[in-house]
């Protein structure tokens, strides 16, 4: 787990991050005493008044959901730990306007019941029209482990937070905020998946760890064990989860009745540690299972970070059967999910209009098709070819374990995965495609393959090279008889290729690029004639960069120079070095 952390004082850190809120969002104050995060007197209409809360660790909740629209105030205790029932009834009873009512919320956590509850009874005993409710939708612990306590509260939640705060906002009573609370959580489950405990900052780390190739599933966001660990790939856990949130069959998970034509809200939640990247992927896998075998296609699809445990390398699904409310028009579930709320934490910015679209015919991409290049009279016999470029892409997919240890020295780590991507991308190309006798048609072939599999700098410069080849090709093609190709054909379209590559990069042999190991190849082959002595040249290239210093590239920003200076050369030019030691070898 990781355990570095920028703040060694979890306490400090706490109040600091309360405190931002009112930096982000100016509606709103902040009692550092009592760590209250609540909506400025100015800033608020009289209405039923909503607080929430509970220990820190899980934001942007709890305070990150005050405001319009949203929560009145927050109370937070501790990281893990819950306010206790003082502070709570100094949010509501000294920090809101309670003469409309008030509806005490909190997830369904033994302390924050108990904390949140006695306050919710203080309110009640001073004359405050109050109700309290504790969310819990958490199918990770089934009826009979949960027993009497029932399921936690967990990234649904929220959503509950966001219809009982809109409905309040456009002047629901109290008595309709709390049926809906109950309501919502009716048809609501959820259930999260995570690869690892978290770490509290300011604590020793914990002994307690999952294996490197498991999944807990169900993982509490305290860390508390969920109901299993597996051994999965993204889509047999996804459908494992979206298993304990919707089999009816499952008596000790079906908390929720449904059936067919049911819509429903979905909710995919960063319990704090994933990529957005990663968390996208894991939204269109989890769409995907759901259209295919439930036949459900969510009314709204709501991704983001809504609840975390620290930085919990995990996700959560939550599902929301879209009940009716009884409220009439404008109040419906899904009217209320839309509606408009100015809390940093609520990332949901699509509007009802544009989700009126989800259902839009696809958009048809016009494609263009590539400008049909002219057959040519270079001959060059497929076998040939295979025989040579495949020996050059052999080496480089070999070469990529230490291609990668160089780049991770000295780079960002992925130099030797993005040459061997395209390294078997083509050599898949030439050794199962049907390849004419037309060179030019096989290079055009291996430009688009090249173009669709090497990203970043050096993908830009193969594809760069590879087109202005082509084209130094295409200008010795003046014969109108089929000419053999060879190493003089080669090295006068190679001098090309650099001079065309000089006009689109600054790169020059002694910058420690792989224009170190591509220049003097290319130079040595157009004054010799000999491939294994251009092979030799760019070996000797490559070693230069060793004692090179940085001026282009990713090696420029890192750091320790002195320790790898003389040892490491430039990872980019030792792969293509690798590449032409192949031709050499084959030739």
């Amino acid at each position: 787990m990781q355990t570095k952390h920028f703040f060694s004082d979890p306490n400090h850190l706490v109040v600091t991050a309360l405190n931002s809120l009112t930096r982000t969002n100016p509606s709103l104050a902040f009692d550092p005493e009592n760590k209250i995060v609540f909506r400025r007197p100015d800033a608020t209409k009289s209405k039923v008044v909503i607080i929430s809360g509970g220990g820190s660790g899980h934001e942007p909740a709890f305070a990150g959901y005050v405001g319009t629209g949203l929560l009145d105030a927050s109370v937070a205790g501790t990281i893990f730990a819950s306010p206790s029932a003082e502070q709570i009834r100094k949010a509501a009873m000294d920090f809101v306007d309670t003469s409309k009512g008030l509806l005490v919320i909190p997830m369904n956590y033994t302390g924050d019941v108990l904390n949140f509850g006695m306050a919710a009874e203080k309110a009640r005993a001073a004359g405050i029209q109050t109700e309290f409710f504790a969310v819990n939708d958490d199918v990770g612990v089934g009826k009979k482990k949960g027993g009497k306590v029932g399921r936690r509260g967990i990234g649904g939640g929220i959503l509950v937070l966001k219809m009982v705060g809109a409905l309040a906002e456009a002047d629901g009573s109290l008595d309709q905020v709390y049926k809906l609370a109950q309501l919502a959580n009716d048809n609501l489950v959820s259930v999260g998946a995570s690869l690892e405990h978290v770490h509290v900052p300011g604590r020793g780390a914990s002994e307690d760890s999952i294996p490197q190739d498991e999944i807990e599933v169900g993982m509490g966001i305290h860390n508390e064990p969920g109901s299993h660990r597996v051994k999965a790939t993204l889509d047999q856990l996804v459908k494992g989860m979206l298993s304990q949130l919707l089999d009816s069959k499952d008596t000790d998970r079906s908390f929720v009745n449904h059936g067919p034509g049911d819509e429903w809200a979905l909710l995919i939640n960063n319990l704090g540690g994933l990529s957005a990247l990663e968390l996208s992927g894991i939204t269109e896998e989890v769409c995907s299972q759901l259209d295919r075998d439930y036949a459900v296609n969510p009314a709204r699809i709501i991704q983001g970070t809504f609840l975390t445990s620290l930085n919990q390398l995990g996700f959560s699904i939550s599902l929301l059967r879209l009940a009716d409310t009884g409220l009439g028009d404008g109040k419906s579930m899904v009217d209320l999910l839309d509606a408009p709320a100015e809390a940093v934490g609520w990332s949901a910015p699509i509007t009802s209009s544009t989700w009126a679209r989800q259902h839009d015919p696809p958009v048809e991409i016009k494609r263009t098709a590539a400008a049909a290049e002219r057959p040519s009279n270079l001959k060059l016999e497929p076998a040939v070819l295979n025989k040579v470029l495949g020996s050059g892409l052999e080496r480089v997919i070999a070469a990529e374990p230490q291609v990668t240890r160089y780049d991770t020295i000295v780079g960002d780590g992925d130099c030797g995965i993005g040459l061997k991507r395209g390294a078997e991308a083509v050599l898949s190309l030439i050794q199962s495609a049907d390849l004419s006798t037309d060179l030019l048609d096989t290079v055009h072939r291996i430009i688009n393959v090249v173009e669709n599999t090497m990203d970043g700098t050096s993908g830009a410069i193969y594809a760069i090279f590879l087109n202005a080849l082509a084209h130094g090709l295409r200008e010795q093609d003046k014969s109108s008889t089929p000419t053999p190709v060879d190493v003089g054909v080669w090295s006068a379209a190679l001098k090309y290729s650099i001079n065309a590559l000089a006009k689109y990069t600054p790169a020059q042999p002694g910058d420690r690029t792989m224009i170190d190991a591509l220049v003097p190849f290319c130079n040595t082959l157009s004054e010799s004639k000999d491939v294994k002595a251009a092979a030799k040249a760019s070996e000797e290239g490559t070693e230069a960069t060793k004692s090179m210093k940085a001026s282009l590239g990713r090696s420029v920003y890192v750091g320790g120079e002195s320790e790898w200076v003389g040892k490491v050369p430039d990872p980019g030019a030792y792969g293509l070095m690798e590449f032409f030691n192949g031709l050499a070898q084959a030739s």
